[in-house]
């Protein structure tokens, strides 16, 4: 009998230990927040581990920048899941959009899109996966647009209401400047893209292996100066990051060596130090690494 009280006596100064250390992990974040000048939100979530949980501001709305681009992502193959249509399916490349403020035409400027190779093929066709591997890895606003008009932006927010990510919203393409200009903006919340990742690598959206190759899309992100700077190099990290002027933003899904795995939320606006900021959540996000190798 004295064995087992000694046993549950083990067992709960483990989990008050645990908690302690989680309130440090937030404290020591949130301090390296406060240092900064902007408004910043971050949500992180051990997948499987439900008390490896931090949120800081989860709800706080940002404009979603290219973090948008994974659900439209998700939305493509789902509905390819859904036979609408195969990833294989060539689609014309075009640069003429309908702004959703009134229905006037407008135009992608090369100059403002990393994907600028996408251009080369105006009035030629590429895959949808194409499209969509351009999309996420080189955050082409080209093929951005081209995808919402092929799966629409209401049905990539109803997809995700239906996980329960209730203040997302995906209005319109990229770089509709009347839109823009009326307050008509895509938004996410760091809670929100939590759910949505913790959803994709559970396998929510699709089979097995449209997972799977949606999560190697992701894996090949070129753009790494958030979350993995900073993280050893066996730690492979399937995000998205997003930016625009006075906003910066990385989301996705870190696998460890040793088979487990965590959903990490970066988001930030009003910022006034942007390089400062991408150290800072680049420190963060290795924080919280050592943080889950340690217990």
């Amino acid at each position: 009998m004295l064995n087992f009280f000694l046993i549950i006596f083990f067992i709960i100064s483990i989990r008050q230990m645990h908690a302690q250390n989680l309130d440090s992990l937030k404290i020591k974040i949130d301090s390296i927040f406060k240092s900064l000048e902007g408004d910043f939100s971050l949500a992180f979530k051990e997948v499987d581990n439900e008390k490896n949980l931090i949120l800081i501001n989860e709800k706080m709305i940002f404009h979603a920048a290219s973090t948008m681009k994974t659900p439209v992502m998700i939305e493509v193959f789902k509905q390819a899941a859904e036979n609408k249509f195969n990833l294989d399916d060539p689609v014309e490349i075009n640069n003429e959009f309908k702004s959703i403020a009134d229905g006037s035409p407008y135009y992608l400027d090369i100059t403002d899109d990393s994907g600028e190779e996408l251009y080369k093929f105006i009035g030629k066709k590429k895959t949808i996966y194409d499209l969509v591997f351009d999309m996420i890895t080189v955050s082409s606003n080209l093929a951005t647009n081209i995808l919402i008009e092929l799966v629409g932006a209401k049905n990539v927010t109803e997809t995700m209401r239906s996980i329960g990510a209730n203040d997302i919203q995906v209005l319109r393409g990229v770089e509709d400047n009347k839109a823009f200009q009326l307050g008509l903006n895509n938004v996410v919340t760091a809670f929100d893209l939590m759910l949505i990742y913790e959803n994709l690598v559970e396998n929510k959206f699709a089979s097995d292996s449209l997972t799977n190759e949606m999560l190697n899309i992701l894996l090949q992100q070129k753009h790494n100066s958030r979350i993995p700077a900073k993280l050893p190099q066996d730690v492979k990290v399937a995000h998205k990051t997003g930016s625009i002027t006075g906003v910066g933003h990385d989301s996705g899904i870190v696998f460890l060596s040793d088979g487990r795995k965590y959903v990490l939320v970066l988001l930030s606006k009003n910022l006034k130090d942007e390089k400062a900021v991408i150290e800072a959540e680049a420190e963060v996000s290795k924080i919280i690494y050592d943080y889950v190798i340690n217990n």
